[in-house]
Protein backbone atom coordinates (compact mmCIF):
# COMPACT_ATOMS: atom_id res chain seq x y z
CA UNK A 1 0.00 0.00 0.00
CA UNK A 2 2.98 2.42 1.01
CA UNK A 3 4.54 1.79 -2.48
CA UNK A 4 1.45 3.07 -4.30
CA UNK A 5 0.42 5.82 -2.36
CA UNK A 6 3.87 7.45 -1.69
CA UNK A 7 5.64 6.46 -5.43
CA UNK A 8 2.32 6.91 -7.69
CA UNK A 9 -0.29 8.52 -5.80
CA UNK A 10 1.19 11.18 -4.23
CA UNK A 11 4.07 11.63 -6.97
CA UNK A 12 1.38 12.49 -9.61
CA UNK A 13 -1.79 13.79 -7.66
CA UNK A 14 -3.39 13.88 -11.10
CA UNK A 15 -3.19 9.75 -11.40
CA UNK A 16 -6.75 8.63 -12.11
CA UNK A 17 -8.79 6.57 -9.37
CA UNK A 18 -11.54 4.00 -9.51
CA UNK A 19 -13.28 3.73 -6.38
CA UNK A 20 -14.63 -0.39 -6.38
CA UNK A 21 -16.64 -2.29 -4.41
CA UNK A 22 -14.19 -5.12 -3.51
CA UNK A 23 -10.66 -5.88 -3.56
CA UNK A 24 -8.19 -3.15 -5.15
CA UNK A 25 -4.46 -2.57 -5.82
CA UNK A 26 -4.36 -1.34 -2.31
CA UNK A 27 -5.51 -4.65 -0.96
CA UNK A 28 -3.13 -6.78 -3.42
CA UNK A 29 -0.50 -7.70 -0.71
CA UNK A 30 -2.93 -8.28 2.20
CA UNK A 31 -2.87 -11.96 3.67
CA UNK A 32 -6.91 -11.49 4.42
CA UNK A 33 -7.69 -10.62 0.99
CA UNK A 34 -10.00 -13.67 -0.80
CA UNK A 35 -9.68 -12.95 -4.99
CA UNK A 36 -12.12 -10.01 -4.96
CA UNK A 37 -12.62 -10.58 -1.74
CA UNK A 38 -11.41 -10.60 2.42
CA UNK A 39 -11.54 -12.68 5.47
CA UNK A 40 -13.14 -9.68 6.27
CA UNK A 41 -15.52 -8.62 4.23
CA UNK A 42 -18.27 -7.68 6.29
CA UNK A 43 -16.61 -5.35 8.55
CA UNK A 44 -14.68 -4.22 5.67
CA UNK A 45 -18.21 -3.42 3.96
CA UNK A 46 -19.25 -1.78 6.31
CA UNK A 47 -16.03 0.65 6.87
CA UNK A 48 -16.44 1.22 2.85
CA UNK A 49 -20.05 2.23 2.93
CA UNK A 50 -19.40 5.13 5.86
CA UNK A 51 -16.66 6.49 4.21
CA UNK A 52 -18.30 6.29 0.59
CA UNK A 53 -21.43 8.18 3.10
CA UNK A 54 -18.53 10.70 4.41
CA UNK A 55 -17.12 11.55 0.83
CA UNK A 56 -19.97 11.58 -1.59
CA UNK A 57 -18.33 8.63 -3.49
CA UNK A 58 -19.71 5.13 -5.06
CA UNK A 59 -18.39 2.25 -6.61
CA UNK A 60 -17.63 3.12 -10.25
CA UNK A 61 -16.76 6.21 -10.02
CA UNK A 62 -13.53 8.02 -11.41
CA UNK A 63 -11.49 10.71 -10.07
CA UNK A 64 -7.96 11.93 -9.44
CA UNK A 65 -6.23 11.35 -6.50
CA UNK A 66 -5.90 14.78 -6.23
CA UNK A 67 -10.00 15.11 -6.31
CA UNK A 68 -10.02 12.11 -3.81
CA UNK A 69 -7.96 14.55 -1.10
CA UNK A 70 -9.81 17.23 -1.53
CA UNK A 71 -13.14 15.29 -1.14
CA UNK A 72 -11.33 14.65 2.44
CA UNK A 73 -10.31 18.07 2.83
CA UNK A 74 -13.50 18.96 2.83
CA UNK A 75 -15.83 16.63 4.12
CA UNK A 76 -14.24 15.29 7.43
CA UNK A 77 -12.95 15.98 10.38
CA UNK A 78 -10.31 14.25 12.11
CA UNK A 79 -12.86 13.94 14.80
CA UNK A 80 -15.20 12.26 12.29
CA UNK A 81 -12.99 9.03 12.06
CA UNK A 82 -13.77 7.85 15.18
CA UNK A 83 -17.27 7.37 14.07
CA UNK A 84 -16.57 6.67 10.35
CA UNK A 85 -13.38 4.48 10.87
CA UNK A 86 -14.99 2.51 14.12
CA UNK A 87 -13.99 -1.21 13.63
CA UNK A 88 -10.51 -0.40 12.05
CA UNK A 89 -7.61 -1.74 13.49
CA UNK A 90 -5.82 1.43 12.66
CA UNK A 91 -7.91 3.90 14.02
CA UNK A 92 -5.78 3.70 17.18
CA UNK A 93 -3.00 4.49 15.95
CA UNK A 94 -4.34 8.02 15.12
CA UNK A 95 -2.38 7.74 11.52
CA UNK A 96 -5.17 8.92 9.53
CA UNK A 97 -6.17 11.68 11.78
CA UNK A 98 -2.88 12.54 11.65
CA UNK A 99 -2.53 12.52 7.84
CA UNK A 100 -6.33 14.45 7.38
CA UNK A 101 -4.90 17.50 9.65
CA UNK A 102 -1.80 17.48 7.91
CA UNK A 103 -3.50 17.38 4.31
CA UNK A 104 -5.71 20.59 5.93
CA UNK A 105 -3.14 22.16 7.06
CA UNK A 106 -1.40 22.04 3.39
CA UNK A 107 -4.82 22.85 2.02
CA UNK A 108 -4.99 25.64 3.71
CA UNK A 109 -2.28 27.56 5.94
CA UNK A 110 -2.84 29.95 8.26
Amino acid sequence: MDSIVRDRLRADPQTPVLITGMADSICAPCPSRRGMGCLGDERIRRLDRRHAAALGIRPGQRMTWAEAQGRAVDSLQPRDLARICSGCQWLDLGICQSALARLQQEARPE
